[in-house]
């Protein structure tokens, strides 16, 4: 396939709504989406950790990608994330969203079994790949979820000639040297999309990120593409203040079970209710979810976030 362009700004990683039944819920994605363009986001990665996607039903993720697809407006770029257990689901996974006219797909790295080498990562990457020829294909490294933690610069090198649609990485991982080294082996030809909030602003410094995908990115993108446009403009100071307010909201989100507890239980508090997480995710308290409003309005964030 042709050269992909790159992503320039965030795309945002959303939450899967759930009705009172613990049902997929459609209903509330149009007015998702268009919070989402409000806060400067450039897209959605859908179905991943954030979306609860390895909760999910084949038949629910088709869905959902469905909808996002239908609701998103022009230039919005939806990439389907189709990892699973099963490769041959993710490829059929991968042939759906490129028959829907999605922008992009990704996977994760299989929790089981998990690849212990960097050829087996390669071969799962390259079956499901090749199930959307026509599409960009990007590898999710979040090793805190996948437990696979193989160095991404010898994957990188693998996969450089063998699957033709790869992208990129998404870099989920606190290491910003190797985040780096492999910004520096890609030059123009991948992308290594940042994909750790708390670390925009060095990604940007050192490794010169130019797009990057988040999950407190539905809530807090405002500041978030703050902290870039800061950055383009050369004020420091400013990307810092915005950058430690970010993670000033990551800490009150990790006292909560952190982004995919927490941080969907925030959605709620700025307007737009998404319903509760799937097991096994313990669902936040009634009194814990007035702790944590307490705790987020101690950092002035409903001040500085937009709403529904």
């Amino acid at each position: 396939m042709e050269k992909v362009e790159f992503i320039e700004g965030l795309i945002n990683a959303p939450f899967t709504p759930f009705d009172e039944k613990g049902e997929v819920n459609l209903e509330p994605i149009a007015k998702y989406a268009e919070l989402l363009v409000k806060n400067g986001l450039k897209g959605v990665f859908i179905n991943g950790s954030s979306g609860e996607g390895y909760m999910l039903t084949e038949e629910e993720r088709m869905l959902l990608a469905e909808k996002w697809v239908e609701v998103s407006p022009k230039d919005f770029k939806v990439i389907v994330h189709v990892g699973s257990t099963c490769v041959k689901m993710s490829r059929r996974l991968a042939e759906h969203a490129q028959q829907i006219g999605a922008w992009g797909i990704g996977a994760m790295a299989s929790p089981f079994p998990k690849a212990s080498r960097v050829e087996e990562l390669v071969k799962y990457c390259e079956e499901i790949a090749a199930g959307a020829p026509n599409l960009p294909f990007y590898f999710y490294h979040i090793p805190a979820l996948s437990g696979v933690f193989l160095p991404m610069l010898p994957f990188l090198k693998a996969v450089d000639g063998r699957i033709p649609n790869f992208a990129g990485i998404k870099y989920t991982y606190e290491c910003i040297y190797e985040y780096n080294q492999c910004q520096l082996y890609a030059g123009d030809r991948f992308q290594m999309l940042h994909g750790q909030d708390e670390t925009i602003l060095p990604a940007l410094a050192m490794g010169g990120a130019q797009g990057g995908i988040g999950g407190t990115t539905n809530y807090n993108g405002k500041e978030l593409n703050g902290i870039i446009e800061a950055w383009k403009a050369g004020d420091l100071e400013t990307a810092r203040e915005k950058q430690n307010f970010a993670q000033a909201v990551i800490n009150v989100i990790c006292n909560y079970r952190g982004n995919i507890v927490g941080g969907k239980r925030i959605m709620k508090l700025i307007g737009l209710d998404l319903g509760q997480n799937r097991t096994p995710f313990q669902n936040m308290t009634q009194a814990e979810e007035d702790a944590m409003r307490k705790e987020l309005e101690a950092i002035n964030f409903f001040d500085r976030c937009n709403k529904f």
